[in-house]
C-alpha cells in the first residue's frame, strides 16, 4: 500500500463534520469491475449475508469474501492510508457492506429515509450512552453511481453531531435534523464518516439504482460486524496488510501471543514516518 499524507484540512474536517468527501477514489475502471461484481451478486439467488427491505433495498454483508473486485478496494491507495492516519496502526475490516437502493414506489415522499438517522457500530448509543461513545470505526463509502442530483439514495449525514452527546433533534414535522446534507457526489468519489456521525438513506425518486459499497474499518479489539473468520483460500490471495485487516495473522499454533502478533501496518507507519494522533473528544 503506497503512502498519501493527510493533510491537516482533512483531518480537521473530518474531526469537526464527521465526514470528508474524498473525489476520485476510484478510477473509472475499477468502478467498472466493482460494478459488474455487484450486479453478478444482486441478480444472483443468493441469501446469505443479504438483507433486503421495502422492496427498494437489496444488499450484502461481507461483500469481500464474495468476489476479488472487492479485495482491490481493502487497501486502495487512494483512502486507506488516510484512515491508517484516522484511526492509527492496530485496525481491522470491520464490514464490506455492497448497498443498491433501487427507485422508490410512485408517490414516495422525498421526506422517505431508510435507513433513518442513526449512529454506527450496534447498540453502543444504549450500551454506553450517547455521551461516552468514542470514535471505534471509520467507514469509506464509495459511490459506484452519481448522486449529484436531488433524491438519488445517497447517505446523509448531520455535520457536527459526531460531537453530540445526546440523541440527535429532529424538529417536530420535520424528516432531517436541523442543517442536513445530501453529498453531491460523482460515480467513483467516496466519502468517509465516523461511527459518531448522524446519517440516514434519503429517498431514491430518479428512475435508476443507486449503487454503493461501504468498507469500515474499526480497533483491532472489536468485534468485526459480518464476519468471524475468513476463508483460508481468501487470505491465501492477500499481502501482510491485507491479512492483518482481515484477521488472518496469527502464531504459527493460531494462538494467543503476549504483546500481540506482529503487525504490519506498524511497520508501515514507522516506514511512512506516521505518528497516531488519537482523537480526544
Amino acid at each position: 500500500m503506497k503512502f498519501l499524507q493527510l493533510s491537516a484540512e482533512q483531518r480537521d474536517s473530518f474531526n469537526n463534520d464527521g465526514f470528508l468527501i474524498v473525489p476520485n477514489a476510484l478510477t473509472p475502471e475499477q468502478v467498472e469491475r466493482i460494478v459488474a461484481a455487484g450486479d453478478k451478486l444482486i441478480e444472483s439467488p443468493r441469501t446469505d449475508d443479504r438483507f433486503v427491505a421495502n422492496g427498494n433495498y437489496d444488499s450484502f454483508r461481507n461483500s469481500i469474501a464474495k468476489d476479488d473486485a472487492f479485495l482491490e478496494i481493502l487497501t486502495l491507495d487512494t483512502t486507506v492510508p488516510l484512515i491508517v492516519q484516522l484511526l492509527g496502526p492496530r485496525i481491522q475490516s470491520i464490514t464490506s457492506h455492497l448497498i443498491y437502493k433501487f427507485p422508490n414506489a410512485a408517490g414516495t415522499p422525498e421526506t422517505f429515509r431508510t435507513p433513518g438517522w442513526h449512529r454506527d457500530v450496534a447498540y453502543t448509543p444504549d450500551d454506553l450512552g450517547h455521551n461516552l461513545i468514542p470514535r471505534m470505526e471509520v467507514k469509506i463509502a464509495y459511490y459506484l453511481t452519481d448522486t449529484s442530483k436531488p433524491n438519488t439514495g445517497v447517505t446523509m449525514f448531520a455535520p457536527n453531531s459526531n460531537h453530540l452527546k445526546q440523541k440527535i433533534e429532529i424538529p417536530t414535522g420535520q424528516s432531517d435534523p436541523q442543517g442536513a446534507v445530501a453529498p453531491q457526489l460523482s460515480a467513483g468519489d467516496a466519502i468517509f464518516f465516523e461511527n459518531r456521525t448522524w446519517h440516514a438513506g434519503a429517498a431514491n425518486l430518479t428512475n435508476k439504482i443507486t449503487k454503493a459499497i461501504m468498507m469500515g474499518y474499526g480497533f483491532s479489539w472489536m468485534k468485526p460486524m459480518d464476519y468471524t473468520t475468513m476463508p483460508d483460500e481468501l487470505l491465501e490471495k492477500c499481502d501482510p496488510i491485507q491479512k492483518q485487516l482481515l484477521n488472518g495473522l496469527k502464531d504459527k499454533d493460531g494462538r494467543f501471543v503476549p504483546g500481540g502478533i506482529h503487525t504490519p501496518l506498524i511497520e508501515w507507519c514507522q516506514e511512512n514516518g506516521v505518528e497516531y494522533q488519537p482523537v480526544n473528544f
